[in-house]
């Protein structure tokens, strides 16, 4: 059985799924994006008649030649499943994306070992399976060997490999505008997260200035990246969300006023938020504290970004686990255990990061799309030695991207193109402080979820959490809130192995709490 509920960003008029081949002996349904579709049309051997317009009936042509070769030539997020039936032994092929930016699960009941659940949920496995397993970024499940293989495999992966290249900062600047435009791909209304931060609003000056650039030049067949979206819609559209008075929509308005967007502040009351967890918890399917704290607004923007028409936008998840811009970083005993630590966070980004921006956007039909965790700019970034990475209290934390759309620094290499352009953002924008977002919304937020969970668990009850919860334990009351109301929603065992909890390194002498202002380099520490 094969079932899809599409949300339509390209291809729109033609692209219903699951999609086939002409003899129908290929079945494929997807999620996701694949950015370099042109390019992958152009390599196939053989002419292919494509039935659709949409980005992903690709992967089908370019599996009927090369079998599951394919997943290694898709530059994109995407989870998918295949039937391939062309033979009398029917193959069931099942990929995700290299770090996990979509969504995927895989489950087993142990009455019939045989089988396999794909699911884009959790919530659509666990009244049926007693095994369920987060599907593996990186890798395709292959029913012929009933194994997973990994399909990505960059030189960077390994986090005991310490990166020895030094920081070319114009390649950084260039891959990631790369990284930007070829996010442009849709034919719908789109715009950009803006919280005011560095990563969101170097996302948005890119965008914008790409978007222009699109929309000025001829059209041209010979791009190998589809770039109707700033054809279509070349004026940017920015969201930021926020108790009301909070830095990131004071920071955002600053922004979005240099760059000159459509900016559009939406503001929530603790009330509004509070009420909002239990579908939170829900829809993100996790009991992770700082998940759970960051998506909330995430969850609640996403609802009225939606019924303004906008049905895709730019995010900047990614860069703090590239750059170590948590300002736990800060306290790395040397640079290789900072390097190293990259690496990991990255690995791990599909338990956190990645689906609170998949999962709080698509709650209500919106798509995220996050530049910085586009492979290729991975590939130049995961590369830079950690000494260009390192922070201290004499050097910001994400300098190295900072320096290198900084027109002020001298070796940024940019050209006199660019230079004539002006600045990318404000300079106190640019050198603003990692605020986590949780925090950036307003630090009352933080602050009500742990008297309000202090209210609604007893002292007694968190003594004896142990007994309660024997797996993963909760150490605070709001941590045993969440856990809580997430075994309310999904009461099976099953359900705990793919939940993974984000916490600093407290092995390098700092708190354990995940917000921001718990780091005494904080401005704002409490």
């Amino acid at each position: 059985i094969i079932c899809h509920e599409r949300l339509a960003i390209v291809g729109i008029d033609t692209g219903a799924q699951p999609l086939t081949n002409e003899d129908e002996t290929l079945i494929l349904t997807v999620n996701g994006e694949i950015y370099n579709h042109k390019k992958l049309e152009g390599e196939l051997k053989h002419p292919a008649k494509f039935k659709t317009h949409s980005d992903c009936e690709v992967i089908l042509h370019t599996y009927n030649e090369i079998g599951t070769d394919v997943c290694a030539k898709l530059d994109g997020m995407f989870s998918w499943a295949l039937l391939d039936r062309r033979s009398d032994k029917t193959r069931f092929v099942a990929a995700r994306d290299p770090i996990g930016i979509t969504t995927l699960y895989i489950g087993r009941v142990s009455a019939h070992p045989e089988t396999v659940f794909i699911s884009s949920e959790l919530k659509s496995l666990n009244e049926e399976c007693d095994q369920i397993d987060e599907f593996p970024p990186g890798h395709y499940f292959d029913s012929h060997t009933n194994q997973f293989h990994r399909y990505f495999e960059p030189d960077w992966w390994a986090p005991k490999r310490i990166a020895t290249n030094p920081v070319d900062y114009r390649q950084l600047r260039e891959s990631l505008t790369a990284a930007v435009r070829k996010r442009l791909m849709t034919e719908v209304p789109y715009g950009v997260l803006l919280s005011g931060g560095l990563d969101s609003s170097l996302i948005s000056a890119i965008a914008v200035r790409e978007a222009h650039r699109i929309s000025a030049a001829a059209q041209s067949d010979a791009e190998d990246i589809d770039t109707r979206g700033a054809r279509y819609y070349p004026r940017m559209h920015s969201f930021s969300v926020g108790l009301p008075g909070a830095p990131d929509l004071l920071a955002a308005r600053k922004v979005a006023k240099f760059l000159k967007t459509a900016h559009h502040e939406f503001t929530y009351t603790v009330q509004e938020g509070l009420d909002a967890v239990a579908d939170v918890i829900y829809h993100l399917e996790t009991y992770d504290v700082t998940t759970i704290r960051a998506s909330t607004p995430m969850y609640l923007m996403s609802r009225k970004i939606k019924s303004t028409g906008v049905k895709m936008v730019l995010s900047g998840e990614g860069s703090d686990e590239v750059f170590g811009g948590y300002l736990y970083f800060h306290y790395a005993p040397n640079a290789d255990d900072f390097h190293s630590e990259t690496v990991s966070r990255v690995h791990n980004l599909h338990t956190s990061d990645c689906l609170r921006a998949n999962k709080s956007t698509m709650a209500w039909g919106l798509e995220a799309r996050v530049p910085f965790l586009d492979k290729e700019f991975l590939q130049v970034a995961m590369n830079v030695r950690p000494q260009d990475k390192l922070c201290s209290k004499d050097l910001m934390e994400k300098a190295i991207i900072r320096r290198a759309f900084d027109v002020e620094f001298a070796d940024a290499g940019f050209t006199d193109e660019e230079l004539a352009q002006g600045p990318y953002l404000p300079r106190d924008v640019l050198w603003r402080q990692k605020e986590q977002f949780s925090d950036g919304v307003g630090y009352s937020w933080i602050d009500s979820l742990k008297e309000w969970a202090g209210r609604r668990v007893s002292d007694a009850s968190l003594a004896a959490a142990k007994e309660r919860f024997p797996f993963d334990t909760p150490e605070t009351k709001e941590a045993y809130l969440y856990r809580e109301i997430f075994e309310q929603h999904f009461p099976q065992k099953a359900c705990l192995a793919s939940v993974v909890r984000w916490v600093p390194r407290t092995d390098w002498g700092c708190s354990a709490d995940p917000s921001g202002r718990a780091q005494k380099i904080h401005e704002k520490a409490y």
